[in-house]
């Protein structure tokens, strides 16, 4: 911890970086939540894989839609009342998707969902490229790794609480609604499913909104990302337009794309992966504890390693390598040790955002915020990868489709790790 903390002590004291910690906490634990809710939502709803993995797709198609309008209201408002607004849309979120879940209507489920994702992404927004300026360029992946151990840790724990609170005897549960005499009677069991969530939301909500009340009095300074990074020195032109100009801000939004889309595969979609080799329920629903697990070891040696043993770039590489092998032996075996394959994945994983992000915005100067919110907007990738494996799986089986998507998804971040991420190579 103190590697990772070294330079924002000297640089910016230790406030900032336990401010930004909790609200890493905070996104590990609304994230996370989605895919244990996966399973959820298919039983108060009574859904099949395809419609239950619209969780994820409406939680994450909120960050291609506000990511920009969120830098557009943080070049306005300043990035710590910024971060408070988006804590107060988080809050809001939570209280209609208790209201909603709890009345069973899976619309109004999903539309919470995306406004919880609009909060986080305004969230997002602000706090990756703070991060990233708090110190020099160069331990940038260090400093979001830090960071992404509060969110991994979170996100360990978030399954794990919401499957004692929600998701008990979830085998005995479902015989029952199977076993029900009459419709009234299986949806009063599903009514009374669907209320356990009510409570836990509530609390989240008065939580969230206590947050942003001390976000916004706390000394957490208003730092300007212009500060830390150099100009891009292109000049004319909007700062939407300079940044497409930008070589390795274009690839480095693919690789974001990608990345997420494959992080959410292995830690959301890992209950119906599980579910293919017709494993117990009570089983799967821990199954994204254990990817969030591997990564949280993963963001540990992380913080470790980089930049003093590796660069972030070649930790990257590495990283994407072993994605493919992991994916490869998945597909090769079956029931537990495949998916133990899969959660593995949360350790190739969980470097690759705290790599991507700071080398795809380096050097943008002026214009980071906008480049900042362009890599938020490719977070989509956890909303359309999810529901394409869903898709796909309907029509061969389900390992080859993880391997169609991932395969070649690895292999392209590979290719950012030992060349995209280059400035001079436009």
């Amino acid at each position: 911890m103190s590697l990772a903390v070294e330079d924002e002590t000297s640089a910016r004291g230790f406030g900032p970086i336990v401010t930004i910690s909790v609200l890493f906490f905070i996104f590990g634990f609304a994230t996370w939540l989605n895919g244990p809710l996966i399973m959820f939502v298919k039983l108060a709803f009574d859904l099949d894989d395809v419609n239950a993995l619209l969780v994820p797709m409406a939680f994450y198609l909120s960050y291609f839609f506000f990511a920009l309008p969120s830098s557009a209201l943080l070049r306005r408002v300043g990035m710590k009342r910024g971060m408070a607004i988006g804590l107060l849309v988080m809050a809001f979120g939570a209280v209609a998707f208790g209201q909603f879940t709890t009345a069973r209507y899976y619309p109004g489920t999903l539309v919470s969902l995306f406004v919880i994702g609009t909060g986080l992404s305004l969230l997002q927004t602000a706090s990756n490229p703070y991060v990233c300026v708090l110190g020099p360029a160069d331990s940038a992946a260090r400093r979001i790794a830090f960071m992404g151990i509060c969110n991994k840790f979170a996100g360990f724990l978030a399954p794990l609480v919401f499957g004692v609170i929600a998701l008990q005897g979830l085998d005995h549960f479902d015989q029952r609604v199977q076993a029900a005499e009459t419709t009234a009677a299986r949806d009063a069991l599903l009514d009374t499913f669907a209320r356990q969530v009510y409570l836990p939301y509530m609390v989240m909500a008065a939580l969230l909104a206590a947050l942003a009340v001390w976000i916004l009095f706390s000394r957490l300074p208003d730092i300007r990302s212009g500060e830390a990074n150099t100009d891009t020195g292109g000049g004319s032109g909007s700062s939407f337009v300079r940044v497409l100009r930008v070589r390795h801000l274009r690839l480095g939004v693919i690789c974001l794309f990608l990345y997420v889309g494959l992080e959410v595969l292995a830690a959301d979609g890992i209950g119906i992966y599980g579910a293919g080799f017709q494993l117990p329920l009570d089983d799967t629903r821990f199954f994204t504890s254990y990817t969030l697990l591997a990564m949280l070891i993963g963001y540990v040696a992380g913080v470790l390693a980089i930049p003093r043993y590796i660069s972030q770039h070649g930790y990257l590489a590495i990283s994407a390598a072993l994605g493919v092998l992991l994916t490869i032996a998945a597909t090769l075996t079956s029931g537990f040790l495949s998916v133990a394959f899969i959660a593995s994945l949360g350790f190739a994983n969980a470097m690759m955002w705290p790599a991507i992000f700071p080398l795809a915005i380096r050097d943008l100067g002026r214009d980071t915020e906008t480049g900042s919110a362009f890599l938020i907007m490719a977070i989509v990738g956890g909303a359309l990868m999810p529901y394409a494996f869903a898709l796909i799986k309907e029509h061969i089986d389900f390992q080859i489709a993880y391997l169609v998507l991932a395969g070649p998804a690895y292999l392209y971040i590979l290719f950012y790790g030992l060349n995209g991420w280059r400035p001079s190579a436009d």
